[in-house]
């Protein structure tokens, strides 16, 4: 048992039979009232995100997670193929299980699969960043700097990320995966 105010983003716990994730947690002090934590959690079988309040003494039951180094090789309409690099076993996950996470998965990128303790796949872990080629943006500006107001760029993988007004189509960039902004250029 934790309380509300130690969960952390990533974390999976049960309550009323659901499998959660923390996708965002918020401490929130309003300025009347008590303090609450604000959180944005999915369900881990069917892809559900909800935002909820939880008073932060409220204790939730964390589930225990083993992980297996992994890489991504393909998908098919809403299923992910992931193979576990040390037995070369394949396991299947489903658009809804992935959530956003779908939008930085390039073939061969290394992964971790997370399973419960009854040795079920509940989704994946992502490195800190991944390097993404440009598909579509407006034309690079001569001279433009990286202090500029920005644009949009979309990425090999449908995501749409803000990059500076130089970036280019074919560019490969370095995406953080926490937040899905630009960090550089690859």
């Amino acid at each position: 048992m934790v309380q509300a105010i130690d969960l952390k983003k990533g974390m999976i716990f049960t309550q009323n039979g659901k499998l959660l994730k923390v996708v965002q947690a918020n401490h929130h002090k309003p300025g009347k009232g008590n303090t609450v934590m604000q959180m944005d959690l999915r369900d881990v079988r069917n892809g559900g995100i909800a935002h909820t309040t939880m008073r932060p003494s409220e204790k939730v039951d964390l589930v225990e997670v083993t992980k297996k180094n992994a890489s991504f090789l393909f998908n098919e309409a809403d299923t992910y193929t992931f193979m576990d690099t040390a037995t070369y076993e394949q396991y299947e996950v489903s658009s809804e299980q992935l959530g956003d996470d779908k939008n930085y998965l390039t073939p061969n990128l290394e992964v971790v699969l997370e399973f419960t303790d009854a040795n079920e796949l509940i989704g994946i872990e992502l490195p800190a960043s991944v390097t993404l080629t440009v598909q579509e943006t407006q034309p690079g500006i001569k001279g433009a700097t990286a202090a500029g107001g920005g644009k949009p760029a979309t990425m090999e993988t449908g995501l749409v990320v803000t990059v500076p007004d130089f970036i280019n189509e074919g560019d490969k960039l370095i995406i953080n995966t926490a937040d899905g902004k630009y960090k550089s250029r690859a």
